[in-house]
């Protein structure tokens, strides 16, 4: 049975969060690698959304936080979309802490906001990174990245863009729920990408499973 338009068939939906756990762990341990910080995933959550609400959904996620930090990161491929690690308030101030990130001049002591979008954008550019390109190799695509973009203690909607997404189409979202171990530091990270991408990944996941089943 052929999947609706704009959807994936429930068999290619769940490979796909198959390989989002392989790129999500990826993610995961590239930073423990670089930054010594050790996350613990959740399962991720395969969703379809139309495009207009999607800022809606992912500042829900955040379960009724006033204020977020966000790091956004587009890329572009075959697979193309963008990248954000969604962290509830006070959440920078303790990675500027776990990081023991400071000036890197000492004689000049940067305001604590420069500090904390400069470790949220080493952390997004990390996360996002590995986790986009594992998902890419698996899928046997290349993508490039824009800038990372940082919002420090944001309003959750304000603070996502509503204008990336045609209002008519239909973007998948891909998203875990990570915490950092033993702190008491956690976020979510998501994956969006629109209905361009979906007929490619069809037929990448058709071929990734003809290589690997």
């Amino acid at each position: 049975m052929n999947a609706p338009k704009g959807m994936l068939a429930p068999d290619e939906q769940g490979l796909l969060q198959e390989i989002m756990n392989i790129a999500f762990g990826q993610a995961a341990a590239d930073l423990a690698e670089v930054v010594d910080l050790f996350l613990v995933l959740s399962i991720p959550e395969v969703r379809f959304l139309n495009a207009p609400d999607i800022p809606a959904a992912l500042a829900s996620a955040m379960e009724g936080e006033k204020r977020i930090s966000l790091v956004e990161q587009a890329f572009w491929g075959h697979f193309k979309g963008s990248g954000y690690l969604v962290l509830p308030s006070g959440a920078a101030r303790e990675l500027v802490s776990l990081l023991g990130n400071t000036s890197p001049n000492k004689e000049i002591e940067l305001p604590a906001k420069e500090l904390e979008a400069g470790t949220l954008m080493e952390v997004g550019n990390i996360l996002i990174g590995a986790c986009v390109g594992k998902l890419a190799e698996l899928l046997d695509d290349r993508v490039t990245y824009s800038p990372p973009l940082v919002t420090v203690e944001g309003d959750p909607l304000a603070s996502l863009a509503k204008d990336v997404w045609a209002p008519e189409t239909t973007a998948i979202v891909l998203k875990t729920l990570f915490r950092f171990h033993g702190r008491n530091v956690k976020g979510f990270l998501f994956l969006v990408t629109s209905q361009d991408s979906i007929d490619w990944l069809r037929t990448a996941l058709a071929a990734f499973l003809g290589r690997y089943a």
